[in-house]
């Protein structure tokens, strides 16, 4: 196209063709980069609504990738500034002024493409993640249910064993006279009078010695045993009282009153050997305050 000279005339229509000619690309490229602005806002409003299902199991990835989403994003806005401003120059430029705008945008408008495709990788990557975060997370929660489970299996069969184990024990007399709780015969049977929290229980293993032991609150002292018939002698020392407990048999309730409860404490000796015995002491877990 030539531009008119000072003194000549253009060719009648040449101008108007001319300007028709350049609303005519500026109207395709504003159509472009219309269908551009759809495309990419469309492509957003479907990442906002993917990133908002799965936050709470990605948020280590949308923090990761919000920086170059932000930077990416800043690019491609820089890009359709440049581009506004190339068709604003194309607007007032003829001839190969025009020309090299226009080639400019086209050039502007492919790097948007290229942009965009950075952009859809970047959700495609995020979404493997997401999805495998999920998979992870599901596989967790199918472990811990099972073990849930397990737990639950395993402390039915506990409950089962201890209301068996609490159905065998016997309820017998003391040697005061007085009815004795239930009498355990072994440490199985202790633990479970000990769940039944009924009583205060004291472990306890003697040896024969001249001086007494203490057993809970109150002491013992083993004076003899006759392992072949399972009996045995001890003297049991409260509130500065000395009793004598004498040829006494293995899980015969062995009682005494102290001064701060109304009923009996027990002794249950379960084994007897040579110079030793071994049991527990019980006690009322309600005591009479002085």
């Amino acid at each position: 196209m030539t531009i008119p000279v000072s003194g000549q005339t253009a060719p009648p229509g040449s101008s108007k063709t001319a300007i028709a000619v350049l609303y005519g690309i500026i109207i395709a490229l504003v159509a472009a980069s219309v269908f551009l602005f759809i495309q990419v806002d469309r492509l957003r409003g479907d990442l906002a609504s993917l990133r908002d299902s799965v936050q709470a199991e990605v948020t280590k990835v949308q923090e990761a990738s919000s920086l170059l989403g932000s930077a990416n994003q800043r690019n491609l806005d820089a890009l359709r500034e440049e581009l506004e401003n190339a068709k604003r120059n194309a607007d007032a430029a003829v001839g190969q002024a025009k020309t090299e705008a226009l080639r400019h945008a086209e050039q502007l408008t492919k790097r948007i493409e290229v942009e965009q495709k950075k952009q859809q990788q970047q959700v495609a990557s995020e979404l493997s993640a997401v999805k495998e975060a999920a998979g992870a997370a599901n596989t967790k929660i199918a472990d811990v249910s099972s073990e849930v489970g397990n737990v639950r299996s395993d402390v039915a069969s506990t409950k089962a064993e201890l209301q068996k184990t609490i159905s065998d024990l016997k309820s017998v007399r003391g040697d005061l006279g007085v009815q004795s709780g239930l009498v355990a015969t072994n440490a199985t049977e202790l633990a479970a009078l000990r769940s039944l929290g009924d009583r205060n229980y004291f472990d306890f293993k003697l040896s024969k010695t001249k001086q007494p032991q203490r057993v809970g609150d109150v002491a013992i002292r083993l004076t003899k045993t006759d392992e072949k018939k399972n009996k045995f002698t001890v003297i049991v020392i409260a509130d500065d009282k000395t009793v004598e407990k004498k040829d006494k048999n293995v899980n015969e309730p062995i009682q005494f009153y102290v001064a701060k409860a109304r009923i009996p404490y027990e002794i249950v000796v379960n084994t007897v050997g040579k110079d030793q015995i071994a049991g527990y002491l019980a006690t009322p877990k309600v005591q009479v305050a002085r």
